[in-house]
């Protein structure tokens, strides 16, 4: 058997090509800057038409994105997205309908008033993020009229040793260990009342693995179903770093939060037997002990 993995480089694409691996998949991962997997871009029909008719995959995974709702990246998302996703429908209608594809949506793309969300609430464009995650379901539906396998796995928080620093939680992982070692920095950090999901990739991607080999049901949020606040990982991550953290830590209170709570109504892909392994505690260790190259 043969998979792509389009967005091979992130944290994703790295423990889903490890999982498929394991079950003795063939993996063909694409990124459009890396030393081990082929170098493409899933804007480029072309490059994606070609790759596809060529390799005759059994499962394709359009994992590529820039996950920020920054309006500074409104082309970026799109082309990689939205154009993205197209191109890859289109290549699996024309030459390769035999194809399983999964297709990576957001929580951020529902209206969120504070209670678990599920895949059949309603969606909401509030940012160019949000835009593309939409337009991408659309295209899988109307897709899926023409035969297709298309699978929507919506996606909720969820990190790893791999997240850049960028990343809040990362940010806080590396800030704390940095000042264990003597660094004299402070952790700057906005609201941290803010309530998240804090899963585990590399339990996300055995959903999607659980998802993609149903044959009835085709969208489903991927989340843990557990909301925890900032505060709690900074807890966690204090505590495992032998830090108080109210003593190296800043916080900007007047910072515009995009919600108060975001968080899962896992149901459905509980109902075809995944959930989630990897506590809030354990997540901090691993990513605490991990030893970057």
């Amino acid at each position: 058997m043969k998979a792509v993995i389009f967005g091979a480089n992130g944290q994703d694409g790295f423990y889903l090509s490890q999982l498929l691996l394991s079950k003795k998949i063939e993996v063909i991962g694409v990124a459009r800057t890396n030393n081990h997997w082929q170098i493409g871009d899933v804007a480029n029909y072309t490059f994606v038409k070609e790759l596809i008719s060529h390799s005759q995959p059994d499962y394709i995974f359009h994992l590529a994105a820039n996950s920020t709702t920054r309006h500074n990246v409104l082309f970026e998302n799109h082309q990689t997205i939205s154009t993205g996703t197209l191109n890859i429908l289109e290549a699996v209608y024309q030459y390769s309908k035999h194809s399983k594809v999964f297709l990576s949506g957001s929580g951020l793309q529902f209206v969120n008033n504070g209670l678990p969300i599920k895949e059949t609430d309603e969606f909401i464009a509030n940012s160019p993020y949000a835009i593309a995650r939409i337009q991408s379901v659309y295209a899988a539906r109307y897709y899926r009229t023409l035969g297709l396998n298309v699978y929507v796995g919506y996606f909720f928080n969820h990190d790893s040793p791999l997240r850049s620093e960028r990343h809040v939680n990362q940010k806080i992982v590396q800030t704390l260990k940095r000042i264990a070692q003597g660094s004299k920095e402070t952790l700057n950090l906005f609201d941290i009342t803010v309530k998240k999901e804090f899963g585990f990739a590399s339990d996300i991607v055995q959903g999607i693995w659980t998802f993609i080999n149903n044959n009835t049901i085709f969208e489903a949020v991927i989340g843990t179903g557990k909301a925890h606040s900032i505060e709690e990982w900074l807890v966690f991550c204090g505590n495992y770093a032998g830090i108080d953290w109210h003593k190296v830590t800043t916080t900007q209170q007047d910072f515009k939060k995009e919600y108060e709570i975001l968080v899962s109504n896992p149901t459905t892909i509980n109902s075809m037997g995944w959930k989630h392994e990897t506590s809030l505690e354990n997540l901090a260790k691993t990513m605490f002990d991990y030893k970057h190259k």
